[in-house]
This record gives structure tokens, C-alpha cells and sequence, in this order.
């Protein structure tokens, strides 16, 4: 497989053995040219094993097929997704193949892992590839892979693996300024241990010929001129503002602001005990849900949503507190009227300027294919919806299907990883013609032939922007920006616009430093980090010392039972936080069907959703780990009631009191105590 002359420009440090990233567009040639360095890095380094990291699932199967036709079937190569199901344990894996392709969740696992079949060190690769390179910071799983590699260099130790990343836009890290444009550039390549950022200079007019840019265009629109189904809406919100278990709030209703406000009302409410107030503010998030479907889709979509969420709560609470029975019964009372507004009502302006679109670019016999972008999984529904209802699109040979995240069976909106890959697929080979897709679909998706590119209504920031854009690669392809005259997603679209610009700027200062400077740089950058790495790491351990485990009392957050303690609870896995204590099956139901994960995991399979047996509150699910059955436990439906207060956390790791790990065998040996006592 021939490389092309830009690409032979950029991966020549590689090919002599130094840590680079590779900034080229998408659709230019990032993953053929990594797999012809993984292809050398093989036939001349001793020993040499490779190991590609990609952090979507779907990307491993498609980096699989590049890399096998530049390997030719001389190497031994597999890959491992968390799809896969029962496997050989990792650490095996990596021992029996020369290059493996794995989702990063897998390696960060194993790198933890003490099962010898599982475990693996960092240093039994010799060469680590990077894609999409740009997630390489905070406490991404990338970045904490090669915090570990940071650790191993600044330890003084001798045998690295070489590190390879690509980025099609290592973006600005939210900076507006230059000089914290590239401060961030330099932060990205000491986490990398980068020693240059590589893109074409000599073969630029060569890359720009090859690699087009498709034809943008902004297709604006007025807000709507009238809206008595949002007006309404917002009417019952004041409703439940002006409550008297209410605080003042500001009514910026139909804002990702005024759901931020909520959702803080709703934490802190639970946390002083207050459960009116917080199911309050709950249906005031579910309300302003509703507005934002509106924007974005219909208003029969946004009425939608809110007749789910009130049937789920009418099926699963079993105890309805003062404040709920106000709530279910201000809906009931305006449903026909919010009913008769939401079917006919004006339609929105912005899926009118769709509607536009798709007629004239899936007008005619020139076969194109196209993607809408969207934000959320439930808008990417309603517009799918829209698409198989909208009358006038019915002449056009649109074949439309969403590509969304993977969820399981108790999410309204999801998608399974197999689900996925049938999609893409689908898409690929042209089955179908249009996807309706989230984020999930911006970074890696390679469809030569997809010509219209819809960013409909999207807040997001420049990497998105470049990432979507670089998914329209045919001839005189389409970008469209769709969105409202004046309103907050045009404004992101024109800033991130100049944070391209920007982010353009500081590579290329941070390429034309000084190599003294800059290596000085990126030593000062990677001791920093693994300081404040430690630091974080000691007052972590220090929160979860705050209080010993069985002083902390673990409350159901909407009835606000007390269910057991902190010590009940064991961590599975590193991840999953289950309650072993056998009494603890008396204050839970478990629902009959078993929830549908459309995944096989190697050493455990879902069972049935769990919940608070007094009130109906998600608590989770059941976990069968080999032969034992577990509650799994979602911390936010639990309230955590300290010596000192009521917390309500956000993450396990968050939670103020240390969790022990799961012990199998010890498990199972104080069954059969206890059962032989009985």
C-alpha cells in the first residue's frame, strides 16, 4: 500500500524511532500511515509488540481492516473490544500476538488488573499508537494510561515503549488567547512525551488537493413567531416555582443554565433532607427537558418526553409523596390543553431549513449520502421520527437510521454496540443514506463517499466543528450549520471558528520553538503533572478516609429509608459497587425481565433492574459475577448520611469512606458458613 508524499513527510521521525504526534485532516491518510510505522517498528525493532488504543468500539474493527492490509498476514494480529464477550484474558493476549488493537478501557484495565491471564505492563509494548490523540488530557483513560508511561520516564526507566499519536485537531483547550492556545499544545505533548508535532510543509499543496474542504454554508432562521406550546409549558413551570417548598429561582427557562440551577437545587435538597423541594426541582428539570426538545425537534416530541416520564413515575413509585400528587395532578390538567397546542401549533423554523436541505441534496440520481448532527440521543429519536413522518421528504430517497451511544434497556434512547456496527455498515456499503447521529459518529467514522454534513443546532466546541466537518469527504461536499438568527449555537459556531484559526497559530509556534526551549518545556510540563497527580491521588485517599465505612449510612434518595452501611459494600472489578450484605435483599424489588445489555462481559451478565422496595426508586441492577448474585448500585440514587451531614455523591470515587474489593472465594466460603449454621 503506497503512501503519499505528505505522508512519507510526517511519519519520518516515527520511522527512526521518536514520539511524535501526526496533525493531518480527516480523510488525509492518519491511520494508513500509522499502521506503515507499527508495519517498520516490527520488521526492524528486536521483540518489537504493538498496541493501537482507540476510544470508540466501532473503531476497532475499522483500524483492524487498515492495519491487516498493510501487515499482508506477516504478523500476528488481533483486537479486543469490551463487546467481545468471554476471551482470553488480556495480558495472554498481548503475549501471543505482535499487535493488537484494543479499545484503551481494556488496556487501563489491565494494567491494573492482578489476575496473571489479565495483567500486562506498559513496558511490553514497544510501540504505543495514539488515535485520536487529542483526548490525551485530565483523567481521560488515554491520559491516564500515559501518566503511567510519565511515571516509568521520569523514574530514570530505560526500555519505552515509542509513542504514536494522530489528531486531526489537537484544539485550544477552550483558550481564546495565543499564548493559552499553546500552552495547551505543549500540555498535549508533554502527556504525550511528544518530541515534535508533525504536518506537511514541503507537501502541503499536495495534502490540499487530495483533501479538499467541503463548502460551508450557513442556513439560518428566525425563532418561531409565536409559541403557545412553549409558553404554556413555561407557564406550569412558574407554577411549580411559586410553590411554597420552593426557593427563589431565576426563571431562564428552556437553558442548559436553568437545568445546571435545578439539578444543584435537586442535590441540595436531598442532602438537608428536604424531599418535597427536591422532586420538585426533579419535574422542573423534566420540564425544562421538554423546552429544549421543543427547540430542537417538535413540540408533539417534547410532550412526548414529558407523557414518558410521568407514565414511569405512575408505574414504578409505590409511595407519592404531598409534593408528587400536586405534580402528577398540575400535568393531568393541562395535558388535552398542551396536547391540542403541540399538534397544532406552528411547526419549528429550523426543521423547515432542514426539510430544505435534504430536498435539495438528496435531489436527483447522483446517490449522495449524509449525516445530521445532533445533540442528545433523545433529539437524534425525534428526528429520525420526523424524517419517516415529514410528507414532503416521502418523493426523496432518503433512507435514514440514528447512530447513537450505547445504552442498555432502561434508557429510552439507546443503541447496542451491535446495533452500531450494523448502522455503520449499512451506511458504508449504501444501504442506507443518512444517518441521524450524535457525537459518537464525529471522530474516526471513514465513509469516503458521504457528501452533506448537517450540524443541526449543536453547542459544542472547535474538535467537534473540525471532527464533523472532516466526516463529508466526497467531491464538492456540503457543510451546513443549521441554527437560529442570534442564538447561543451560532455564536459557539463563529468562536469556534476562530479557535481553528487559533489552534492552527499554536501548532505552529509550538513547531517552530527552539528544540532546546521546547524540550525544556515539555520536562518542566510532565513533572508538574506528575506532582499534582500525587497530590490528587493523597487528598483522594484522604476523602475516602474522611469516615470509616460502617459509621456511614447509605439512604434511599427519594424516600430516604435507611438501607444499610457503607460497609456493606464491595467494589467489583475496581468498578462496580455491590452490597453483599444478605439482608440487604429485603429492602429492594427486582424487576422479572432481566435488563437487555447487548454485550457479552467475560466474567459477568446482567440480571434484573432493582428497586427501592418502600418507594420505587431506581436503585440499579443485579450483577451475576460467575455464579454469585450481586446488587449493583447507581450512587446517585443513594443519599450517604455521615457523622457529620448528608452528602449525596456523584461518583463512587467521590464517596467519603473507603470501599474494600470484592473477594470471590471469600464470598462464597461465608455462604457456606452461613448456610451451614442455618
Amino acid at each position: 500500500m503506497a503512501l503519499r508524499p505528505y505522508q512519507w513527510e510526517v511519519i519520518m521521525p516515527a520511522l527512526e524511532g521518536r514520539n511524535i504526534i501526526i496533525w493531518l485532516p480527516t480523510g488525509a491518510g492518519k491511520t494508513r500511515a500509522a499502521a506503515y510505522v507499527a508495519k517498520r517498528h516490527l520488521e526492524t525493532v528486536d521483540g518489537a509488540k504493538v498496541v493501537v488504543l482507540v476510544n470508540r468500539v466501532h473503531l476497532v474493527t475499522q483500524h483492524a481492516k487498515e492495519f491487516s492490509l498493510m501487515l499482508g498476514g506477516c504478523w500476528a494480529m488481533t483486537t479486543l473490544s469490551g463487546d467481545m464477550g468471554a476471551r482470553a484474558g488480556f495480558g495472554h493476549t498481548a503475549r501471543s500476538h505482535d499487535l493488537l488493537i484494543c479499545t484503551a478501557e481494556l488496556l487501563q484495565m489491565a494494567l491494573s488488573s492482578s489476575e496473571e491471564e489479565e495483567h500486562v505492563e506498559l513496558t511490553a509494548f514497544s510501540l504505543i499508537v495514539v488515535d485520536e490523540c487529542h483526548h490525551t488530557h485530565k483523567d481521560t483513560v488515554y491520559n491516564v494510561i500515559l501518566s503511567k508511561y510519565l511515571e516509568h520516564k521520569l523514574r530514570g526507566r530505560q526500555r519505552l515503549p515509542q509513542v504514536l499519536g494522530l489528531t486531526a485537531s489537537p484544539g485550544t483547550g477552550g483558550n481564546s488567547k495565543l499564548q493559552g492556545a499553546i500552552e495547551h499544545i505543549l500540555q498535549l505533548c508533554a502527556n504525550l512525551d511528544t518530541w515534535r508535532i508533525m504536518s506537511p510543509k514541503t507537501n502541503r499543496p499536495e495534502l490540499l488537493e487530495h483533501r479538499p474542504q467541503p463548502c460551508k454554508q450557513y442556513d439560518l432562521c428566525q425563532r418561531r413567531s409565536q409559541d403557545p406550546f412553549g409558553n404554556s409549558i413555561k407557564k406550569l413551570m412558574a407554577q411549580v416555582q411559586d410553590h411554597p417548598e420552593m426557593p427563589d429561582l431565576t426563571q431562564d427557562f428552556g437553558t442548559q443554565m436553568y437545568e445546571q440551577q435545578v439539578v444543584e437545587l435537586c442535590k441540595t435538597a436531598a442532602e438537608a433532607g428536604l424531599q418535597q423541594r427536591r422532586v420538585l426541582a426533579l419535574h422542573l428539570r423534566r420540564y425544562n427537558d421538554a423546552l429544549l426538545i421543543h427547540d430542537t425537534v417538535r413540540a408533539v416530541d417534547a410532550l412526548a418526553s414529558l407523557q414518558d416520564f410521568y407514565d414511569r413515575e405512575r408505574t414504578t413509585k409505590t409511595q407519592i409523596l404531598r409534593a408528587e400528587r400536586w405534580l402528577l395532578g398540575l400535568f393531568d390538567g393541562n395535558k388535552d390543553e398542551l396536547t391540542r397546542l403541540a399538534t397544532h401549533g406552528p411547526e419549528n423554523p429550523k426543521l423547515d431549513m432542514l426539510e430544505e436541505i435534504l430536498r435539495t441534496q438528496f435531489r436527483g440520481p447522483a446517490n449522495p449520502r449524509g449525516i445530521v448532527f445532533t445533540r442528545t440521543r433523545q433529539s437524534a429519536q425525534s428526528l429520525l421520527l420526523w424524517l419517516q413522518q415529514q410528507p414532503s421528504l416521502r418523493p426523496v430517497d432518503i433512507r435514514a437510521q440514528m447512530l447513537i451511544g450505547a445504552g442498555n434497556s432502561s434508557q429510552r434512547a439507546h443503541m447496542t454496540q451491535r446495533d452500531q456496527q450494523d448502522v455503520i455498515q449499512k451506511f458504508r456499503v449504501g444501504t442506507l443514506n443518512l444517518l441521524v447521529a450524535t457525537s459518537v459518529a464525529e471522530e474516526g467514522l471513514d465513509i469516503a463517499q458521504c457528501n452533506v454534513v448537517v450540524r443541526y443546532g449543536l453547542l459544542t466546541n472547535e474538535i467537534s466543528m473540525v471532527q464533523a466537518r472532516g466526516r463529508a469527504r466526497a467531491s464538492q461536499s456540503v457543510y451546513s450549520f443549521v441554527a437560529t438568527e442570534g442564538s447561543r449555537e451560532l455564536r459557539r459556531e463563529l468562536t469556534n471558528e476562530a479557535r481553528e484559526a487559533l489552534m492552527e497559530q499554536a501548532v505552529g509556534a509550538v513547531q517552530r520553538m527552539d528544540p532546546a526551549e521546547y524540550q525544556a518545556k515539555i520536562h518542566d510540563l510532565q513533572l508538574k503533572a506528575m506532582v499534582k497527580r500525587a497530590a490528587q491521588a493523597s487528598q483522594r485517599d484522604r476523602e475516602r478516609q474522611q469516615f470509616p465505612a460502617e459509621y456511614v449510612r447509605l439512604l434511599c434518595i427519594n424516600c430516604m429509608v435507611a438501607v444499610g452501611h457503607g460497609s456493606d459494600l464491595r467494589k467489583v472489578e475496581g468498578t462496580h459497587h455491590v452490597n453483599v450484605n444478605p439482608n440487604f435483599s429485603i429492602y429492594y424489588t427486582v424487576s422479572r425481565e432481566p435488563v437487555v445489555i447487548d454485550r457479552v462481559f467475560k466474567d459477568w451478565k446482567p440480571g434484573g433492574a432493582i428497586s427501592c422496595r418502600n418507594c420505587g426508586e431506581s436503585w440499579g441492577l443485579q450483577m451475576i459475577y460467575k455464579s454469585v448474585t450481586l446488587p449493583v448500585l447507581k450512587v446517585r440514587s443513594l443519599l450517604l448520611e455521615t457523622p457529620q451531614s448528608r452528602v449525596q455523591a456523584k461518583k463512587w470515587s467521590r464517596v467519603p469512606f473507603p470501599v474494600d474489593d470484592f473477594d470471590f472465594l471469600q464470598h462464597c466460603a461465608q455462604n457456606l458458613a452461613d448456610l451451614s449454621l442455618a
